[in-house]
C-alpha cells in the first residue's frame, strides 16, 4: 500500500474495507476480480474482496471483539442474538454456515436452527 496510506481518501473508506475483511492495495497491483475506488478521475485504491468464507470468519472475529469474550462462553440470549445478527448478514447462505457458527458458539448445529427457527415463529 506504498503512497496510499496518507490519502483522506483511503482514510474515509478504510473502516468500511476492514469492516468487510477486504484488502487494500495500490491500483497498479489490482488484478481482474479486485474493485478500484476512484475518486475525481483518479484512481486512489484497489480493494481486493474476501471469500465468503473468510467473511463469516472475520464476521464473527468482530462479534466477538465486540462481546468482548469468545462467542462460546456468551449465554444462551445473547448468542440468540449473534444468531440473529449472522442471519441478517448472510451467514447461513455460505457453505457449512451453520456447522462455523455452532463451532464458534459452541453449540450443536441443531441447536442453531433451533435459535433461526425460533426467531421466525416469533
Amino acid at each position: 500500500m506504498t503512497g496510499i496510506g496518507d490519502d483522506p481518501f483511503v482514510a474515509a473508506v478504510k473502516p468500511l474495507i476492514d469492516a468487510m475483511g477486504g484488502e487494500m492495495l495500490a491500483p497498479g497491483q489490482a488484478g481482474a476480480d479486485d474493485v478500484v475506488l476512484s475518486w475525481e478521475g483518479t484512481d486512489v485504491v484497489a480493494v481486493r474482496l474476501p471469500q465468503l468464507a473468510d467473511s463469516l470468519d472475520h464476521i464473527l472475529a468482530a462479534l466477538e471483539r465486540k462481546q468482548g469474550r469468545p462467542l462460546a462462553e456468551l449465554d444462551r440470549k445473547t448468542k440468540q442474538e449473534v444468531v440473529r445478527i449472522l442471519e441478517a448478514r448472510g451467514a447461513f447462505s455460505v457453505r457449512h454456515g451453520v456447522e462455523t457458527v455452532a463451532g464458534a458458539l459452541g453449540v450443536s448445529r441443531f441447536t442453531v436452527y433451533n435459535y433461526l427457527n425460533r426467531e421466525k415463529e416469533s
